[in-house]
C-alpha cells in the first residue's frame, strides 16, 4: 500500500500540463503564457544587470623607486616629508568638510 504517488518523468508531467490547459478557456492560456513570459524577462533583465558595472575601475598606482644605498637618515628624511604632506591633505580636506557643513548648517 504506497502513501505517496509513484515517481513519475518529465514526459508524464508535460503530458498532465497539456490536459489541464486543454480543460481551460484560451483567454486563461493566453494569460498564463503571458505571466510566464513577463517572469522570465524580468529575471534576465536581474541576471543580465547584475554582470554591468560590477567591477571597481583599474586602478594606477604608483611607485617610488629608491637607490639601494640610501642612509637612515635620508629614510627619515623623506617619511617625515611624507607624513607632513599627508597631515596637510587630511587639514585640507577636514577644512573643506566644515566648510560644507558651514554651508548646510550641519552641527
Amino acid at each position: 500500500m504506497a502513501i505517496l504517488p509513484p515517481t513519475v518523468g518529465p514526459r508524464a508531467a508535460l503530458r498532465d500540463l497539456t490536459a489541464f490547459l486543454r480543460q481551460r478557456s484560451r483567454e486563461q492560456v493566453l494569460a498564463a503564457m503571458m505571466a510566464v513570459l513577463v517572469t522570465i524577462i524580468i529575471l534576465i533583465i536581474f541576471f543580465v544587470d547584475s554582470k554591468i558595472n560590477t567591477a571597481p575601475p583599474p586602478q594606477i598606482v604608483y611607485v617610488e623607486n629608491y637607490p639601494a644605498n640610501r642612509t637612515d637618515d635620508q629614510i627619515k628624511a623623506d617619511q617625515q616629508k611624507d607624513a607632513e604632506a599627508r597631515h596637510k591633505a587630511e587639514a585640507e580636506k577636514r577644512r573643506q568638510f566644515q566648510e560644507l557643513e558651514k554651508k548646510f548648517g550641519i552641527e
